[in-house]
């Protein structure tokens, strides 16, 4: 099982503030998983932003990260203040 969690205008736009996938062998990486969510169609396509920040277990990382059974997955756009 891999617990997702989506942030700020991620979570607005998808309505929703997490899931639970169950667990895919094609989940290898957060990049993976990430263009499973995207074949979802229309708002999903949030999740393709070039900016997209992402952490695994409470960790940044990258979408080339790998992914395990029971990993939690956050996504989040990049956060600017001033």
């Amino acid at each position: 099982m891999i617990r997702v969690q989506y942030f700020a205008r991620y979570r607005e736009a998808l309505g929703r503030d997490g899931e639970q996938l169950d667990w895919q062998a094609d989940f290898v990486s957060l990049g993976a998983l990430r263009d499973h969510l995207l074949q979802r169609g229309d708002a999903w396509q949030v999740l393709a932003e070039q900016n997209l920040m992402c952490a695994r277990n409470q960790e940044l990382c990258g979408l080339d990260e790998a992914l395990h059974d029971g990993d939690e997955v956050a996504f989040f756009p990049t956060v600017t203040g001033g």
